[in-house]
């Protein structure tokens, strides 16, 4: 009889455990990306994925169809690819708004640094026009990602706001939603 309990109380703690190990899947947010025009959403180029790992969080690239070389790629503050015309001018996925800084640090600083939440690591793209790249940052969660959007800029990326502002990286040439 005592070892029929204790067979009944370790298949208990084991479906205990199975069932926590359920609860703390980590957290997963990802977007479909789209070359950004000035009309709109243009053809597809493939995705970006957020995943919290207990070395933070993952981002997880899979992109063709981009310019070769060092591009800016930043998390930016709403979920919304469209052009915004200004100054006469339709400006493609400018409607994302700004680099993703709720802290309102108001530099730009790169990864792990004290400046925008959204600043990711410089996005490599290889001579064929693919991404296919694990990123890490520390100081980010999937969540703090979810319903805005992932840019990617024309030029790279020099983590300062010097000699041009927000890293250089320029005009915004793809663009996601995370969700």
């Amino acid at each position: 009889m005592k070892a029929l309990k204790r067979i009944t109380c370790l298949c208990a703690a084991c479906v205990f455990v199975l069932m926590l190990g359920g609860l703390a899947q980590a957290a997963t947010f990802s977007a479909k990306v789209y070359l950004a025009t000035e009309k709109g959403q243009g053809a597809s180029v493939g995705t970006v994925k957020f995943t919290d790992t207990p070395k933070g969080l993952e981002v997880k690239t899979n992109l063709k169809g981009l310019p070769p070389g060092r591009h800016g790629f930043h998390v930016h503050e709403k979920p919304d690819c469209g052009p915004v015309v200004k100054d006469g001018k339709s400006l493609p996925a400018l409607a994302a708004g700004g680099h993703y800084d709720p802290a309102k640090a108001d530099k730009h600083t790169g990864p792990d640094k004290e400046g925008h939440l959204g600043d990711l690591p410089v996005l490599e793209v290889a001579a064929n026009g693919t991404a296919k790249l694990t990123l890490m940052v520390k100081k980010a969660k999937a969540a703090d990602f979810k319903y805005r959007s992932v840019i990617i800029h024309a030029g790279g990326d020099n983590y300062s706001d010097e000699p041009l502002p927000l890293g250089g990286g320029g005009a915004r040439i793809a663009c996601g939603y995370i969700k």
